[in-house]
């Protein structure tokens, strides 16, 4: 899945800050500064597809940092899929509708594949159809969702020729799934549409008019990786940090406040936990279901009976949240409660004590199987203790989750939050 074009306009400026640079002052900690130029850094960076540019640099700019604070660092390296991308859009007659070719990408070449559209699966095969599935309202994130667990079946049991997805979500736009790496999920080559682009493809649809798919571009599989980091002094007992950092896009929303409170407990860590080892871990192949992590839990993980503690910051941690308003969205102050706090039975009031007062955080809940992500693996695993954060905040796996999805305070004030419970957990608050 390839990200989008390029638009500086949205890049390195976070939302409510001054475009000048900052200057500490009595009402910016030396916490807000840091992750302040840390989000911004990380939105600098661009698109995070796994073992792209973006991906890339910001594992060296990570590594760097470890490096810093005294961490022994390793790239554990594997193959994710890619997609450099040409010309992408369901074209009807003189109209062409642009959209994202859903990735692993199946490409089609510059001709494309043509075809009558139909309107959701035909009954019986379709005979080279394009099917157009107009998805209900949710904030969409992967092919494994529950509405959407038997459609690759289906589509391929039609005998369609492609497959135009319209991601009804919370802002109009198009939203990238999630799916395993090993291949294309639905067999055809797969254009996700915007809904907000969608009014001619749907009534093209129901008049059963003909159209031409085209996902051109480079598809194949490049070398990703994940880096991890380690203090081994020598006393058996591990703890664990791991953050994402791919994703389909610039990913500022949804990646940028994990990494950043992720950089800001490395040095505490490694100062604070003497009675710990510690291991820490920023894995790609995120966006092909958890790909690097699955890599790191079978291969360079600790064993779950050396493991103190396992702390997973996820998707959506501290994303801005929006109003819908008769003139669009609007940028609240305040982070989107779309997000859910998980852990261990035996850490639940612990975490409720510590992230009291944080919408979506108040009231964690127990390891189960409403788990998502990478702490899903995680808990799966059997690390007997272990908590994290996971959320869709509204411009999740969109083009447009930029800089305006973030501000620094918000992040800022999980950081002694995650301190407290990190040390509860251990026995040494």
């Amino acid at each position: 899945m390839a990200a989008g074009p390029s638009d500086p306009t949205r890049r390195g400026v976070v939302a409510g800050a001054a475009a000048a640079p900052l200057a500490a002052g009595p009402a910016l900690s030396q916490d807000l500064i840091s992750i302040r130029t840390d989000l911004e850094t990380w939105v600098a960076m661009g698109d995070k597809a796994s073992g792209g540019t973006g991906d890339t640099d910001s594992g060296a700019w990570m590594e760097s940092r470890l490096k810093r604070f005294g961490y022994r660092t390793q790239r554990q390296v594997f193959d994710a899929p890619f997609h450099r991308p040409g010309v992408v859009a369901l074209t009807l007659g003189k109209t062409s509708v642009q959209g994202v070719a859903q990735g692993p990408a199946e490409v089609t070449g510059p001709g494309g594949v043509t075809g009558a559209l139909t309107w959701g699966i035909p009954a019986s095969p379709s005979g080279g159809a394009l099917v157009v599935m107009d998805l209900p309202a949710r904030r969409w994130s992967s092919v494994r969702q529950a509405e959407l667990r038997d459609l690759p079946d289906r589509v391929r049991a039609s005998g369609a020729a492609g497959l135009i997805l319209v991601t009804n979500g919370p802002t109009g736009e198009a939203i990238a799934l999630n799916a395993p790496a090993e291949a294309p999920p639905f067999g055809v080559p797969t254009l996700v549409l915007a809904p907000k682009d969608a009014g001619p493809v749907l009534a093209a649809a129901r008049e059963g008019r003909a159209a031409r798919l085209v996902i051109d571009g480079e598809a194949g599989r490049r070398p990703a990786f994940n880096l991890i980091g380690r203090i081994d002094r020598g006393k058996g007992r591990t703890v664990v940090l791991s953050t994402p950092r791919s994703g389909w896009f610039t990913c500022a929303g949804e990646r940028g406040p994990g990494v950043a409170l992720w950089l800001a407990l490395l040095p505490w860590m490694a100062s604070r936990l003497k009675n710990h080892d510690i291991v820490v871990i920023t894995a790609s192949g995120h966006e092909y279901e958890n790909l690097g992590a699955e890599r790191f839990l079978h291969g360079e993980a600790p064993d779950p009976k050396r493991t103190a503690l396992w702390v997973h910051l996820g998707a959506g941690i501290a994303a801005r949240d929006w109003a819908q308003t008769p003139q669009g969205l609007q940028p609240l102050d305040r982070p989107d409660p779309a997000r859910v706090l998980m852990g261990s039975a035996h850490l639940i009031e612990m975490l409720k004590e510590s992230f009291a007062g944080e919408a979506g955080l108040e009231a964690p809940l127990p390891a189960g199987p409403a788990a998502a992500g990478e702490l899903a693996e995680i808990l799966k695993a059997g690390y007997p203790a272990a908590f994290g954060v996971f959320g869709a905040h509204r411009f999740h796996h969109t083009l447009l989750d930029d800089a305006r999805c973030l501000d620094p305070a918000f992040v800022e004030r999980l950081l002694p939050r995650f301190q407290a419970v990190i040390l509860k957990a251990l026995g040494e608050a």
